[in-house]
């Protein structure tokens, strides 16, 4: 579990081929090494990788070929910068908010509209996300927890402050350029638990099991009109 807190800009070193259609990358992040071992995980541009080995400030994580298809790690070249996050600590605090690492869909950039203090950004996100987007709530960016500024039907739009834009990957992304979307868990476990709730109040109502009497006080039962 992440906080959506950036900790450090890495560096991709190198990319590696493996078996099938996977790849063990190569990333360079001093910070998030310093205390890092073998089955930590680490949020690479919001993807949460587990660490196979540690060398000099570098740390190699395996890539399975469902993660680089799903996610905007597919494109990623040897200097590319990421967005580095170690896991979070029970005891820390929450400066974002509950984070993953678990990518849901691949947004892009859009637009982009500069001001004297921030930066207007906007993304487009696939259909079957928008519905978990609300203005005002949540969302993972490249591992990076925003705020939603403003919605429509297929985007959304955040505001970037200075600090944002100099230490992780959104001040460099142009317009057409891929990221990585994570929408609110919270939101999704919401509609799972209404859903089925709705489900099952739209079942005919069968009565009571084993087809006894109503029972006074319980949804169904019937007026005896005994004393009270």
């Amino acid at each position: 579990m992440f906080t959506g807190i950036v900790e450090e800009l890495g560096e991709v070193v190198r990319i590696t081929e493996t078996a099938g259609d996977s790849a063990l990358v190569a990333v360079r992040g001093p910070v998030v090494t310093s205390d890092a071992r073998h089955g930590d995980s680490i949020a690479v541009n919001g993807v949460c990788l587990t660490v196979v080995d540690v060398s000099d400030g570098i740390f190699t994580a395996d890539v399975m070929g469902e993660t680089l298809r799903r996610s905007a790690l597919g494109g990623l070249r040897a200097g590319d910068p990421v967005n580095l996050e170690r896991a979070a600590a029970l005891n820390s605090r929450l400066g974002g908010h509950l984070v993953q690492g678990h990518v849901d869909g691949v947004g892009e950039v859009v637009a982009r509209e500069p001001a004297a203090q921030w930066e207007t950004v906007r993304f487009r996100l696939p259909a079957d996300l928008a519905r978990y987007v609300v203005e005002k709530g949540s969302i993972t960016v490249d591992g990076v927890s925003l705020t939603v500024a403003g919605v429509g039907p297929d985007w959304f739009s955040v505001g970037l402050i200075p600090t944002t834009l100099k230490l992780t990957t959104l001040g460099a992304r142009r317009v057409g350029d891929p990221v990585n979307l994570e929408v609110d868990v919270l939101a999704k476990y919401v509609e799972r638990l209404l859903g089925a709730r709705l489900a099952d109040s739209a079942l005919p109502d069968a009565g009571p099991p084993g087809g006894g009497l109503p029972v006074a006080g319980l949804p169904g039962a019937a007026a005896t009109g005994g004393p009270a």
